[in-house]
């Protein structure tokens, strides 16, 4: 599969978790630890898929978001929301911004997240 994912998310845990759920499904995987080191290594790096935290120090997943729609050149890389900020606003604000799903973190196993992602790119 050649199809690269960056996670960005604050957490050196959950960061770790997904990077070996990822690779061992066959996907090249970026990380950053908060959103601005994110933006900058989406610019670089042309992922496919963006994975974003949403609650993160400095600059929020939500800011994240919409700064990606305004410096990335198209085709856009499918963003997804990965966070556990349930509340329905919270979901229909993120949608509304232009992500392509919205993930609870809380509901999702790591190898349900990588079958979410493989969805949202086609590969399923």
């Amino acid at each position: 599969m050649n199809k690269k994912v960056l996670i960005v998310d604050d957490d050196p845990f959950i960061l770790d978790m997904y990077v070996l759920k990822f690779k061992e499904s066959g996907f090249q995987v970026d990380t950053a630890q908060d959103g601005k080191s994110g933006l900058k290594k989406a610019k670089d790096t042309q992922p496919d898929v963006v994975l974003l935290d949403v609650v993160m120090p400095a600059m929020d997943g939500f800011d994240v978001l919409q700064e990606l729609k305004k410096i990335m050149p198209a085709p856009l890389p499918k963003i997804i929301l990965l966070t556990n900020l349930g509340q329905k606003e919270d979901v229909d604000r993120g949608l509304q911004l232009g992500a392509d799903d919205y993930i609870i973190k809380a509901h999702f196993t790591p190898t349900e997240v990588v079958n979410k992602v493989k969805k949202v790119l086609g590969l399923e």
